[in-house]
């Protein structure tokens, strides 16, 4: 089961005013089957997890012992206990973003975040799934998303399948719709300031087909 913080989507979007029943529902099997052979097909493995604590296990078979990893900021890893998981670090992992975070100085820690996005694994949630297999991100500033194109080694992503829409325009409208309003909402409580999206990136297809994988739950998690 998901662990719900206090920054999961359920205790943000009465403020956040969103169609919940639009954007963020749990498809039926057909539709999530369908959709994970058109990711496939477009070069990126698919792990089907039907909880969220199978999804933190198959995180832990996937990473090599001692692999350096780092993450972008995500609700969805946050729910999954992926935070704990890196506590208890059962494989020694190497935790970039621990050093990016320890760091004091501004200029050297954007200069570490902007290098973390070639770690040798980069985990980042998804904003949105097309039925059609392209999958989308969104972030402010770049850093959650910078890693995806090429950057880092392996990129996995973790999603419930609430995040899956019809076509890519719905895909991209999700973004604007819901994701950013709810995300709005988490930074005004932690930042004290609302938030914009200002960069977009599309998983049209994978040229390698062992750099990218896609953890998809079938539960209800992030935004």
């Amino acid at each position: 089961m998901a662990t719900v913080t206090q920054y999961s989507a359920v205790n943000l979007i009465a403020d956040a005013k969103v169609d919940t029943d639009r954007w963020s529902r749990i498809p039926d099997e057909a539709t999530i089957d369908r959709t994970r052979r058109a990711i496939e097909a477009r070069k990126i493995r698919v792990v089907r997890a039907a909880t969220a604590d199978a999804a933190r296990q198959a995180l832990l078979d996937l990473i090599p012992e001692g692999a350096e990893v780092m993450n972008g900021s995500s609700t969805t890893l946050n729910e999954i206990g992926y935070e704990q998981l890196l506590k208890e670090n059962p494989k020694r992992w190497r935790d970039y973003h621990a050093a990016v975070t320890a760091e004091s100085d501004e200029e050297k820690r954007n200069t570490l975040r902007r290098k973390a996005v070639t770690a040798d694994w980069f985990l980042s949630g998804v904003q949105a799934i097309a039925a059609t297999g392209e999958i989308v991100g969104c972030d402010k500033t770049g850093s959650r998303v910078g890693a995806w194109p090429y950057g880092a080694g392996h990129l996995v992503l973790v999603s419930g399948a609430n995040k899956i829409v019809s076509t890519l325009d719905d895909a991209l409208a999700r973004c604007w719709e819901y994701a950013l309003p709810v995300e709005q909402q988490r930074a005004k409580r932690v930042y004290g300031t609302s938030s914009e999206i200002g960069n977009i990136v599309i998983l049209e297809k994978e040229m390698d087909p062992d750099r990218v994988t896609l953890i998809l739950v079938d539960e209800s998690l992030g935004y």
